[in-house]
């Protein structure tokens, strides 16, 4: 592959991985929408949604720019010892220096993007944009060693996404909102949790203390499980307040999670499971339509 080439740049930028983006701004969005009808000083801000996807876009790219280059520039991105899906800069895809620009023009873009965000949300906007950037830079160089991924995940592509996607129309988060954003962080940190255990020894070997490495494969086995458990049993609020679609259509997403779970049980180790990473970026996808159109459709 041509160095920089634009196909080096996409496979770098990991679209796949853009549904984790997407899914915690549909179901803040989705909230939104069926919460601003019920009142008529706070419409539908259909441009604060739009920079929200493109916000949440640009920073999951940057998040992959920036995971790729410090990985391979700390040593942890081994080619002959890899196991999950190959890395542009340990590739020599994409070289160094240009990653470094990329890294820098995608951050400003990043913030160029959600800096408008502060007419509809108010100047915390600008607070909760720079604890996104700094803590896109720190999770690789640092919180993914102490086994904080799993933390981080919950809060970025749960908590903070959702309840800013709605905070930006109803200037409020309510309980069922925030139950909401705590279900889809668990939902979507299944993606980190099936690359932490098919990583596990690799990691324990780079001194990479995943939560798995911690705890162990079997205690990581029934963490996969149990987040869809515990999204799901969150997601009887849905049905409390009042959307009972939003609670019955997910059980689609938890069959396939569970069909997900026994097939990483069956595979345990190496390249194979990169099969259920697959799967599950698909499942949390799944997710997030189900959840947005039980909400929708009221």
């Amino acid at each position: 592959m041509k160095q920089n080439s634009v196909k080096a740049w996409f496979l770098a930028a990991r679209p796949k991985t853009l549904t984790g983006a997407a899914v915690p701004v549909m179901i803040g969005v989705s909230l939104a929408w069926g919460d601003s009808l019920l009142y008529d000083d706070h419409p539908f801000q259909w441009l604060a949604a739009v920079l929200c996807f493109l916000f949440a876009f640009v920073m999951q790219i940057d998040a992959n720019f920036i995971n790729d280059f410090f990985d391979f520039a700390n040593g942890t991105d081994d080619t002959e010892t890899r196991l999950g899906p190959r890395r542009a800069c340990a590739q020599g895809w994409v070289s160094l220096d240009a990653m470094k620009r990329v890294i820098a023009f995608t951050t400003c873009l990043a913030c160029i993007i959600g800096l408008p965000l502060v007419f509809f949300g108010g100047l915390e906007m600008i607070l909760i944009g720079l604890v996104c950037v700094v803590s896109c830079f720190l999770y690789t160089t640092h919180f993914s060693y102490l086994g904080l991924g799993d933390v981080l995940v919950l809060v970025f592509f749960g908590i903070v996404p959702v309840c800013t996607s709605y905070y930006l129309h109803l200037h409020t988060v309510t309980w069922q909102v925030f139950l909401a954003s705590v279900a889809c962080g668990m939902v979507i940190d299944a993606l980190l949790i099936v690359n932490n255990y098919r990583d596990r020894d690799t990691d324990r070997d780079a001194g990479k203390n995943t939560i798995i490495v911690r705890l162990g494969a079997k205690a990581g086995l029934q963490l996969y499980l149990g987040v869809g458990v515990g999204a799901m049993i969150l997601g009887f609020t849905f049905w409390m307040n009042g959307h009972p679609l939003a609670f019955f259509l997910p059980f689609i997403y938890f069959i396939l999670h569970i069909f997900t779970y026994l097939k990483i049980k069956r595979i345990d180790k190496g390249k194979a499971l990169n099969l259920c990473l697959g799967e599950t970026a698909r499942n949390i996808f799944i997710y997030g339509l189900c959840v947005s159109l039980g909400l929708l459709l009221v």
